[in-house]
């Protein structure tokens, strides 16, 4: 947002007057690091008198509640602070790392079903994920074959009048369970 180009623009006014030639690449990287909101950046210096930075800004993925403060998740991994609150992505409940969530959100990108789906998430000591979507469908997966399950819950979507359903458990081997 324009708040935080500003920061990060004021932050790079020190560039202003140097000389490419002396200019120390390390702090151009770690002032542009600093900031939550950078995925990836690039940087070229345009001899002899400009400097052109191009960044990424990560996407936001969701929602998680921390020692009491709201924070978003980014694409780039990092938790950020932010003043206005996202109502379009999910909401992360319980203790899990980055890696896995990352590692979910990849196999659901590859599967048929779509993450904007996804009201809130649902995260287990046993490493297993619950997904609860916009319709308020519960989705209970199991630890391991997400893939697999992923590919049974979109025929069960397709195949069915799911408005009935409120539950759809697929935990078991061999076994899946629909609750109205």
């Amino acid at each position: 947002n324009s708040e935080n180009n500003l920061k990060l623009i004021e932050s790079l006014n020190f560039l202003k007057l140097k000389n490419l030639l002396i200019l120390n690449d390390n702090e151009i990287k770690r002032i542009i690091e600093t900031n939550n909101f950078v995925e990836k950046y690039f940087v070229f210096k345009k001899y002899p008198s400009s400097l052109e930075i191009k960044i990424i800004e990560t996407k936001i993925l969701a929602k998680v509640k921390i020692n009491d403060k709201l924070l978003f998740l980014g694409s780039n991994g990092k938790l950020i602070k932010n003043k206005t609150n996202i109502n379009k992505i999910p909401f992360i409940f319980g203790n899990f790392s980055n890696k896995e969530f990352f590692e979910f959100k990849s196999i659901i990108d590859k599967s048929d079903f779509n993450f904007k789906n996804i009201k809130n998430l649902f995260f287990f000591k046993s490493g297993r994920w619950d997904i609860e979507t916009n319709d308020g469908l519960l989705i209970k997966l199991p630890t391991n074959e997400i893939k697999l399950s992923l590919k049974i819950l979109i025929l069960i979507l397709k195949n069915n009048n799911t408005k009935k359903i409120k539950k759809i458990d697929l935990r078991q081997n061999n076994q899946i369970i629909l609750n109205g």
